[in-house]
């Protein structure tokens, strides 16, 4: 029952207790050598996606020029300090999620939101493939007005190319990262960052999958 495939959203007060330490992770991301926890350079955003296991999302992201930094995390539900063996029961109500630190000059939120939309399937709710949970949802928690304004425009626009191909409605939770869950991401394991940097063949069910996104 340690990875159950729960398909239905926990309460807060269901959810499995957690603790108070934080997990230890390296200072420097693997792959472009910045600080994995931060501070970060002034000018730059943050926000964070979810697209079902996040080695791949993470691969994506790291690639694109002008993101600064990415972390492999939990957020969205309520036990502090998860574990990845505690997020797999689904009863940690958070979401396998990547940040992603990018410079707004260089890296175009709408870069990210095409590679967010097209390289997974946002019309599955609780599931990407065979992995199955509401640790899998997809979402895309914002930090600022603007970043909100340009998810909710995104969706909308993809959904349009969505309907037009024949494909289902998008089931992505949308919202300011302070209303998800608690509001906190917290870091993975030191293992799962840059993943697939580390393990090149390791595990990956990520591609393109539907429709491209036009890009404004």
């Amino acid at each position: 029952m340690l990875f159950q495939k729960r398909t239905d959203m926990i309460r807060p007060e269901e959810a499995l207790p957690g603790r108070t330490e934080p997990m230890a992770v390296a200072e420097v991301h693997p792959v472009l050598g910045t600080p994995l926890v931060g501070p970060w350079p002034d000018g730059h955003e943050v926000i964070y996606f979810a697209m079902g296991c996040f080695w791949g999302a993470d691969r994506i992201m790291w690639q694109i020029p002008g993101v600064h930094s990415t972390a492999c995390g939990y957020m969205g539900g309520w036990t502090p300090n998860p574990t990845y063996e505690e997020t797999c029961t689904s009863r940690t109500g958070h979401t396998e999620i990547v940040m992603v630190v990018f410079d707004p000059n260089v890296a175009n939120i709408e870069t990210l939101l095409a590679a967010f939309w097209e390289n997974h399937d946002p019309t599955t709710a609780n599931r990407q493939g065979n992995d199955i949970g509401t640790q899998y949802r997809s979402a895309i928690y914002t930090t600022t007005p603007d970043q909100l304004l340009a998810v909710d425009a995104s969706r909308d626009q993809y959904q349009a190319s969505l309907s037009h191909s024949g494909y289902g409605n998008i089931t992505t939770q949308i919202c300011d990262a302070a209303e998800a869950g608690d509001g906190i991401f917290y870091y993975a394991e030191d293992y799962h960052q840059g993943y697939l940097h580390k393990y090149p063949a390791g595990y990956c069910n990520h591609g393109f999958c539907q429709v491209a996104y036009a890009t404004p």
